[in-house]
């Protein structure tokens, strides 16, 4: 690090950045905490350790919670525009990871949600240099985004064929057969429709097993819509990501976005 770094510049580069070995060892020593923190919080849940041991994992907890608390607030003193880093989606789940601990002081069991913890280990991308991977869940994500209009009416119309369906094999079977009741019968006809067939209803009619057949036939070919739909997106996506991709000065690695600083193969720096 630079001598004419400010305190405020250093920790930053600590907290934020993966390039530098005590940034390095400061996401390490995170990503084991997080891990016993989350550990910690099963072990709770099994009775014959929470009998013997709740005391210890109580106070585990807390002592965990209280540093991941100063990380938190750390991290929003020496971001460059705190408001960014607290709306983000890491922001947003390091304030959740922190927060059923103090809740639990008013609502029994709050603390049993801190296994969103979990959720944090995914800063593992950054310490393993796998950054650009994270683009690629970036892309996921737009593409999900852009077709969600496409899915919500897709969703919808298998909503209204399930009532539909539910229905006629409520009145095709009966409540001899199982079907005693049209949400029961919805329930049996989402189930059978997206193939997962519990089999704890089934029809015994020849009508009802015929519908049956064709809403498994059905349910093969529903399943391929969504797939469709996104997988187009994820195309459309890419092609605008790669034309708003950057490429490193020094060894001309692709892949880096308008928010990148560093290069992830060499570590120069990128002006954006």
């Amino acid at each position: 690090m630079a001598k004419n770094q400010t305190l405020k510049q250093r920790l930053y580069i600590i907290i934020f950045e993966a390039d530098t070995f005590w940034g390095k060892a400061f996401d390490v020593v995170l990503l084991v905490a997080i891990l016993l923190s989350v550990l910690a919080v099963m072990l709770e849940s099994v009775v014959d350790i929470k009998v013997n041991y709740g005391e210890l994992l109580y106070t585990i907890e807390w002592i965990f919670t209280l540093l991941f608390s100063i990380e938190y607030l750390a991290r929003i003193y020496v971001s460059e525009r705190p408001k960014k880093y607290i709306f983000s989606f890491f922001g947003i789940i390091d304030l959740l990871s922190i927060l059923p601990t103090f809740i639990g002081l008013v609502v029994s069991g709050a603390h049993s949600l801190l296994i969103i913890r979990s959720i944090r280990l995914l800063r593992v991308f950054r310490v393993l240099k796998m950054v650009r991977f994270l683009g690629e869940a970036s892309s996921l994500m737009g593409a999900l985004r852009s077709s969600r209009a496409k899915i919500i009416v897709f969703i919808g119309g298998v909503f209204c064929l399930t009532v539909i369906l539910g229905t006629i094999m409520y009145l095709i079977e009966g409540g001899e057969n199982g079907f005693t009741s049209i949400p029961r019968s919805i329930y049996w006809a989402v189930v059978t429709l997206t193939t997962v067939g519990y089999g704890d209803i089934a029809p015994a009619t020849t009508l009802g097993q015929i519908v049956a057949t064709a809403i498994m036939i059905l349910g093969y070919g529903i399943i391929a819509v969504p797939t469709g739909i996104v997988s187009a997106e994820i195309t459309s996506h890419s092609k605008k990501m790669q034309e708003k991709e950057k490429s490193c000065p020094r060894c001309g690695a692709q892949g880096h976005n308008s928010d990148a600083r560093y290069c992830y193969q060499c570590g120069e720096a990128i002006l954006n």
